[in-house]
């Protein structure tokens, strides 16, 4: 019904509100400006109206249901056309939703970018929801939506608030891969760290008079080709990954193995050997006796009695102790006499056959028979002659003879000084 036909007919109320086709816009304008007096304007709890005349914004009005006339809402005075007799007013009402909106949709192809772990460059593909609310209707009308009538949809109206949004997320998650080292395949389980990431740095919007809550449900994906490359390196980097955690695990064992030998070293040579040379010796031996055991390659008994003449040379050399003081030598089969039993053949009676005359047989000449060279033949070795006693001996030997009264003492003093002459 037209504000004439409402004038003339006489009806003194006319119903303002938002129709239900257009519920879910964030911005409906009324479609007529001639606004009677006594009118009922309904406001929903999700939005508030906004009055405008001459492009001037007027006045507010809150949710609930207002009757339009002066003495209720002063602001209206201003509004009164006084071409109609001041029963008619004429202003632009815009209808604004203050709740959240939801279910917002983005998404698209991200730029081109490296994986910080795998090192292939792919472009990622992200796609979610997010949600906006009006913290200042009158800038969100005067500021981004403007005056006129709208388009009825939605994505029209925050088309380049979404677009500012995906700039936002691009740069977080180009950031989140580069500072925690992460593969791109792995943001799918990191939704509610980027979804708090994106939101801090969401765009500032204060400027139209809204503000971006949350982020609602999204999921990164890649092309056939991308995934591809993806998952090859990755496998990749996994068998290089193995490789080095085997080659861990076996420097770990070989340390321990060296280990355990240090501390079962230590123990025998505290326990039994007494110090570390007689435990290298000992060591020297036993390394020779394996030789022997084992036989080498075809060496036969020259090689084994090679063998153990190193094994002993090395105990003498890191035991000097052992050098010198009348200890057996081994001597190797290849310079024993052939068939020559050790210890002397048996049965042979110690000390000679019996009936055998002390000193040699009767008749022989004292000194050897004549003719023969003194010392024995050229050539053959001297015997080393036998080692008397020694001066302090000797002393030791006369004062006991002096104390047990055998000698006198002018006897003890002249053997005395014969004895010291000999120094």
């Amino acid at each position: 019904m037209g504000i004439f036909d409402f004038v003339k007919s006489g009806v003194r109320e006319m119903m303002i509100a938002r129709p239900d086709t257009a519920k879910h816009l964030i911005v409906y304008k009324h479609p007529d400006q001639n606004i009677p007096f006594w009118s009922q304007l309904t406001v929903d709890s999700d939005e508030c109206a906004l009055f405008f005349k001459d492009g001037r914004y007027v006045g507010y009005l809150p949710t609930g249901r207002h009757t339009l006339q002066t003495q209720n809402i002063p602001f209206l005075n201003n509004l009164v056309n006084r071409l109609t007799g001041g029963d008619v007013f004429i202003a632009e009402i815009f209808f604004v939703k203050t709740q959240p909106v939801r279910g917002v949709p983005f998404g698209g192809p991200l730029e081109s970018m490296e994986d910080p772990v795998l090192y292939e460059f792919v472009t990622p593909r992200i796609f979610g929801e997010f949600s906006l609310v009006v913290i200042d209707p009158v800038r969100f009308v005067v500021g981004y939506h403007g005056q006129c009538g709208g388009s009825g949809d939605n994505d029209v109206i925050l088309g380049w608030i979404k677009g500012k949004f995906f700039m936002s997320v691009k740069t977080v998650i180009g950031q989140v891969c580069a500072q925690q080292q992460k593969s791109l395949l792995n943001l799918g389980g990191m939704s509610m760290e980027l979804g708090a990431r994106i939101v801090q740095s969401a765009p500032n919007l204060e400027e139209i008079g809204c503000k971006i809550l949350e982020i609602g449900n999204f999921n990164i994906n890649f092309s056939a080709e991308d995934q591809r490359l993806l998952r090859e390196a990755n496998k990749a980097r996994g068998e290089a990954r193995r490789g080095i955690g085997i080659a861990q695990d076996a420097a770990r064992a070989k340390q321990f193995d060296l280990d355990q030998r240090f501390q079962q070293d230590a123990r025998y040579v505290q326990q039994l050997a007494g110090n570390w040379q007689n435990y290298a010796a000992g060591q020297a031996m036993m390394g020779a006796g394996e030789g022997m055991a084992k036989g080498g390659d075809g060496g036969g008994v020259a090689a084994l009695g090679a063998q153990v003449a190193i094994g002993a040379g090395l105990a003498q050399g890191m035991n000097p102790a052992l050098a010198g003081q009348g200890q057996p030598q081994f001597v190797p089969p290849h310079l024993q006499h052939p068939g020559a039993p050790q210890g002397g053949y048996p049965g042979a009676p110690q000390g000679g056959y019996p009936g055998a005359p002390q000193g040699g047989y009767p008749g022989a000449p004292q000194g050897g028979y004549p003719g023969a060279p003194q010392g024995g033949y050229p050539g053959a070795p001297q015997a080393a002659p036998a080692a008397g006693p020694t001066i302090e001996q000797r002393l030791e030997r006369l004062a006991d003879l002096k104390n047990k009264g055998l000698i006198t003492d002018e006897e003890f003093q002249a053997r005395k000084a014969k004895i010291l002459e000999e120094i």
